[in-house]
C-alpha cells in the first residue's frame, strides 16, 4: 500500500505520515514546497508519476484571521487545492482523504452537529474549506471528508505549546470563554485517519478527542495538569476584536465513526495528559 501525504510538513501531517509508517506502508510525505496543491498540472504529474493507494490531503491555509484580507490565498489552497486532488485521484483510481473543518459551521445550534447539518460558515477561512468540500462531491472520486477541531500535538504551532510559552513568560493569560468546541490531539486523529482510509465506506466523518470545551477551560486545564501558577482571566470574543467571526458551539457528533472503524477517540483531557507527557519526556516547554 503505497500512500501520499499533502502538506506533511504541517502538525497533522507529521502524525498522519509516523501513523501510516508505523503500520509499515510505504508513505510518500510531500512539504508545500515540494507539492502545491494549487497547481492543477503539477498535482496531476505528481500522482501519474508515485501512483498512490491513498491521498491524504493536510495541506491547507489555516489562518483564521489572515483568510478575511487574503481570500484568494485561501480559496486556492482550501477549495481549489482539494478539487486538484479529487481529480487527479478520479483518474488513477486512488482513493482522498481530505481535512476539513468544525468552522463550516455557524455555532447557532445547541446540541452537536451531524454529518449532514446543514453548514452555514461565519468566516472566510470556513467558506473556502466548504468549497473545497463541495468540488470533491462534484468530482465524485472516492474520498473520505474528515471535519475536525481545536488541533494540538508535537510539531507544530498550537493552543497548547501557546498557552504554556505565554503562561512561563507572563505569568498571567486572559482567554476567550464564550467558545466551546472539542481539543483534538493529532495522534489520535491520525490513526483514526489510517483505520478510516481501510474501510472502504467513503464519506463525511467527524472526528475530534470526545467531550468539549471552552478555550478558558481548556487552559486552566492546561496549567492544573502542568503545575503551572498562572494568573488566568476569561473574557469574550467581542473584547478580542479579531478579523474572523468564530462560531460559539461547533461540537462535532461523531456517528457513524465508531459503527465504521469500532472506537471513539479518547477524551480531550486524557489526550492532554499524554501530549503533555510526551513533550515532557522530550524536555520541551515543561
Amino acid at each position: 500500500m503505497r500512500v501520499m501525504v499533502t502538506g506533511a510538513a504541517g502538525m497533522l501531517g507529521k502524525a498522519v505520515t509516523a501513523e501510516y509508517i508505523s503500520r509499515g506502508m510505504e508513505v510518500i510525505a510531500l512539504r508545500r514546497d515540494e507539492l502545491d496543491i494549487t497547481e492543477f498540472d503539477r498535482v496531476r504529474d505528481v500522482i501519474r508519476a508515485r501512483e498512490p493507494d491513498i491521498v491524504v490531503n493536510c495541506a491547507a491555509y489555516t489562518n483564521v484571521d489572515g483568510a478575511e484580507s487574503e481570500r484568494r490565498r485561501a480559496f486556492l489552497t482550501n477549495g481549489l487545492g482539494p478539487r486538484n486532488l479529487a481529480a487527479s485521484c478520479r483518474a488513477l483510481g486512488a482513493v482522498l482523504v481530505h481535512i476539513s473543518t468544525d468552522y463550516i459551521f455557524d455555532g447557532s445550534k445547541k446540541d452537536p452537529y451531524g454529518i449532514y447539518d446543514v453548514p452555514h460558515p461565519l468566516n472566510i477561512y470556513g467558506s473556502s474549506k466548504l468549497w473545497g468540500e463541495r468540488a470533491l462531491k462534484e468530482i465524485a472520486c472516492p474520498c473520505y471528508i474528515v471535519r475536525t477541531s481545536w488541533l494540538f500535538g508535537p510539531g507544530g504551532n498550537n493552543f497548547v505549546a501557546n498557552m504554556i510559552k505565554l503562561g512561563k513568560a507572563k505569568g498571567k493569560a486572559s482567554v476567550v470563554n464564550d467558545q466551546s468546541g472539542s481539543p483534538t490531539f493529532t495522534v489520535d486523529l491520525a490513526r483514526a485517519i489510517a483505520d478510516l482510509s481501510g474501510s472502504g465506506c467513503y464519506g463525511t466523518y467527524h472526528i475530534t478527542n470526545q467531550g468539549s470545551t471552552t478555550w478558558y477551560d481548556f487552559a486552566k486545564e492546561i496549567y492544573d495538569m502542568c503545575g503551572l501558577a498562572v494568573n488566568l482571566s476569561s473574557c469574550d470574543s467581542a473584547a478580542l476584536a479579531r478579523p474572523a467571526r468564530r462560531p460559539a458551539y461547533s461540537i462535532l457528533d461523531p456517528f457513524p465513526l465508531e459503527e465504521t472503524i469500532g472506537y471513539l477517540l479518547p477524551s480531550w483531557e486524557k489526550a492532554l495528559a499524554r501530549y503533555l507527557e510526551m513533550i515532557k519526556k522530550q524536555g520541551v516547554l515543561i
